[in-house]
């Protein structure tokens, strides 16, 4: 505490009355040097309360003082608006021109990720972005296009990378991200040039990323806020992500934090709302695929992560992002593909027909584990793992996989559920790590004593 007489007391504020009009004038026309301004006043007493200045330091140099303090420490304690933009609040959406988005792409030339969509890498109005093109489903106004954004826009999670803008020309939309440095986890945890390498080594890592992607899933389905209420007929809260994969999901250089791709993708191009159901088709095989007002088909995922449901309809749903979570966590475990073809050796191999290959699902390959008991999972899950990492926990994981997977969508748990089971599994496996791990000063000596 600070002595009675010290400047803290000097400039502390005065709890008598207040003066009269007129006596304040008179004052301050008359002492008007001798008193420090009200700013001065609380400035010195905030600098003096963080550095406790001396007792016996005059009011005017202590104000002084406390000035020079306060501009020193202003970086430190008040960011410049824009780092704290920047970092904390959300930006609006940006609607590029689409000779901008030309201009940055080198008329779509450069900056090409990938041959088998279209992605380019580009430099943004001051911001590294990458740039996908997509096709619209359906004709959506300016209006409505900037408010959809908006809703994206602002939405931040860390697992969740950022939409900065869009440009629509023609029949194709053009969505601008964020660019995040690191790999997606479909070629981390399948190295073509090296099978028997992966960069997610240990389980603690794995869990790790499964721990990431169910949180930024869950802030995607219950907390975007894309249905104002939720009832019976329209439970859903927030947004349909439609693109869950394991090659959508990006592990950041250095810390290997899993971040969800193309999030708003669908619901910006046109992927998700409302159907008539009036006009359908029914496809060779029997499936339903059913069309929008616009007759364009809703049908369009990935091989392997497709819910059943999705199959038949063609329509995305946060149930249908549940299958295919799980379906990731199954690959997190064992690190093999969602679906492969190999070759039946009693079948006889491919002659050209495609009846000498099967295929092999990852869900019917952990569904034989989990049936067979604990030895039948450990001998499933990762080899690459060494056979180190907690039975226990691996076997609720591929539980909650395969519950995630069920056929009926209504026996599929919510994302909020699911990621409090990662989190708690995830939990454990850190303290099974803690237990097992090796010291750091322990060290290991085979010369002879």
């Amino acid at each position: 505490m600070c002595r009675k007489g010290t400047a803290v007391d000097a400039v502390r504020p005065n709890s008598q009355k207040p003066l009269s009009r007129t006596r304040r004038k008179s004052e301050s026309s008359t002492d008007q040097s001798s008193r420090p301004s009200s700013l001065a006043s609380s400035s010195a007493f905030f600098s003096n309360s963080l550095n406790f200045a001396a007792a016996n330091r005059s009011s005017s140099a202590s104000v002084s003082s406390c000035q020079s303090s306060l501009s020193r420490t202003k970086p430190e304690l008040l960011p410049s608006p824009s780092n704290l933009k920047k970092n904390f609040l959300p930006d609006n959406p940006h609607i590029y021109d689409f000779s901008e988005i030309s201009s940055a792409t080198g008329n779509f030339l450069s900056g090409c990720l990938s041959s088998s969509y279209s992605a380019w890498r580009c430099r943004l109005r001051d911001r590294d972005a990458v740039l996908l093109q997509r096709r619209l489903r359906r004709v959506i106004d300016t209006p409505n296009l900037c408010r959809l954004m908006s809703r994206v826009c602002s939405s931040h999670h860390s697992s969740v990378i950022k939409l900065l803008g869009a440009s629509v020309s023609g029949n194709h939309i053009y969505l601008a991200y964020d660019f995040v440095r690191g790999v997606n986890l479909s070629d981390c945890l399948r190295n073509r040039r090296n099978p028997e390498f992966t960069l997610l080594a240990t389980w603690v890592s794995r869990m790790q990323v499964a721990a990431d992607i169910a949180h930024g899933l869950d802030y995607i389905h219950n907390f975007t806020g894309m249905s104002k209420r939720s009832s019976p007929k329209n439970p859903c809260s927030g947004f349909v992500h439609n693109r869950i994969k394991s090659s959508s999901i990006i592990l950041a250089e250095g810390s290997l934090n899993a971040k969800i791709c193309h999030f708003g993708t669908a619901q910006l191009c046109g992927e998700v709302g409302a159907f008539d159901e009036s006009q359908q088709q029914v496809d060779k095989s029997g499936s339903v695929l059913r069309r929008n007002s616009s007759n364009a088909m809703k049908f369009e995922g990935a091989r392997g992560y497709m819910s059943p449901e999705f199959r038949a309809r063609g329509a995305g749903t946060q149930k249908s992002d549940v299958y295919a979570f799980g379906v990731v966590i199954l690959e997190i475990l064992s690190g093999e593909e969602p679906l492969k073809f190999l070759g039946d050796e009693r079948a006889g191999y491919n002659d050209g027909s495609g009846e000498g290959y099967r295929s092999v699902s990852v869900i019917e390959t952990a569904r034989e584990a989990a049936a067979s008991g604990s030895g039948a999972v450990r001998k499933w899950v990762d080899r690459r793992l060494k056979d180190s990492f907690p039975v226990e926990v691996a076997k609720q994981m591929v539980r909650l996989g395969l519950d995630c997977v069920e056929e009926d969508p209504d026996r599929r748990p919510d994302m909020g559920r699911v990621t409090s089971r990662v989190s708690k599994l995830y939990l454990e496996s850190e303290g099974w790590a803690e237990r097992f791990a090796l010291r750091a000063n322990l060290s290991v000596s085979i010369a002879p004593r």
